[in-house]
């Protein structure tokens, strides 16, 4: 099994009320995305950082295999999700994929 987990934060410019809307959009889109993407065995997202945190969303996802996460990547539903929910509003993105 990969875990594929990634921290973003979300760009300065955005109002608190904008970036609480933000995270409920990717949590949505992404956490949607399960039973969609082969391979992909468990989707969350956390939106709800403490305040000793510097990230505001946490994707902590599983997958068969490594060849899974790489399908997930392109898979178009993602590539959706990340393209209107993530991508537009985020600084920053730290990712990190391992085996289990």
């Amino acid at each position: 099994m990969v875990k594929h987990v990634i921290l973003w934060q979300l760009k300065d410019e955005l109002s608190a009320d904008e970036k609480k809307n933000i995270c409920a959009g990717i949590k949505e889109g992404l956490e949607n995305l399960f039973g969609k993407i082969p391979g992909l065995l468990d989707i969350r997202v956390n939106i709800n950082p403490l305040a000793s945190s510097n990230a505001d969303v946490m994707l902590d996802s599983s997958f068969v295999d490594e060849a899974s996460l790489k399908g997930y990547a392109v898979h178009p539903e993602h590539v959706k999700v990340a393209d209107n929910h993530v991508r537009p509003y985020t600084k920053t993105r730290i990712c990190m994929d391992y085996e289990v």
